[in-house]
């Protein structure tokens, strides 16, 4: 019996805005004092530990970032830096298709319960609850907030328990990052990609869509 829905965020409800991350992310360490190609750098490196919340809120985080490129920013250049994020975050949050908002609202007349699982760092997360996709989902499973990331199982399990449906009652779609398809169907999800805004798993032999707006013709009533 499949009766609960739960998706990925970057690159499946919202473009993944890789571009405009890389711009930001060169004006940020320019503000930080450190060069850019460090501050790429230490900012892959450290993806876990951001996603997981390991350094705290933003400016501490940034703070990390910046020594680990080599750089000691001062309280000012922390706090434009920080707002230069926080900024990111709101145009990348706000940015998801009417065409998805719809499909989300089919899909819960439909009798779906719905729950979203994201690697996310704590600047995305506190952008939520003002987004237009927050109404359509009953629970949230963040990384930052829960201190894993997929495709560890404890953050699908998170979802699962908010929602009261066990892994195999569940579909999860996602574009694919981090393994995360394959950490789905591991606990018994079926998982399902989306290649709407990018194409991030093309070994992945399972189902896949081009628009999520195709969810409720495909997955019809729960059953």
């Amino acid at each position: 019996m499949r009766r609960a829905l739960v998706v990925d965020l970057f690159s499946t409800l919202i473009p993944g805005g890789h571009v405009e991350r890389e711009v930001v992310h060169r004006e940020m360490a320019h503000l930080l004092g450190v060069e850019p190609e460090a501050f790429a750098g230490a900012f892959e490196a450290t993806a876990y530990e951001r996603f997981t919340g390991v350094y705290g809120d933003l400016p501490s985080t940034l703070r990390e970032i910046a020594r680990r490129s080599g750089g000691q920013p001062s309280d000012d250049q922390v706090r434009r830096a920080t707002e230069l994020r926080r900024a990111l975050a709101r145009q990348l949050i706000g940015a998801v298709p009417a065409s998805t908002l719809s499909a989300l609202a089919a899909l819960r007349a439909l009798g779906w319960r719905t729950g979203l699982v994201s690697n996310i760092t704590s600047e995305t997360q506190l952008q939520w609850p003002d987004s237009a996709l927050s109404p359509y989902f009953e629970v949230t499973a963040f990384s930052a907030e829960v201190g894993v990331a997929k495709p560890e199982a404890a953050i699908y399990l998170a979802a699962c328990e908010g929602l009261g449906v066990a892994p195999t009652e569940c579909v999860y779609v996602a574009d694919g990052s981090d393994n995360e398809l394959s950490g789905a169907a591991a606990l018994g999800m079926h998982a399902i990609r989306t290649t709407e805004h990018a194409n991030s798993d093309p070994a992945w032999d399972g189902p896949t869509i081009s628009s999520f707006a195709e969810l409720p013709a495909l997955l019809g009533a729960p059953i």
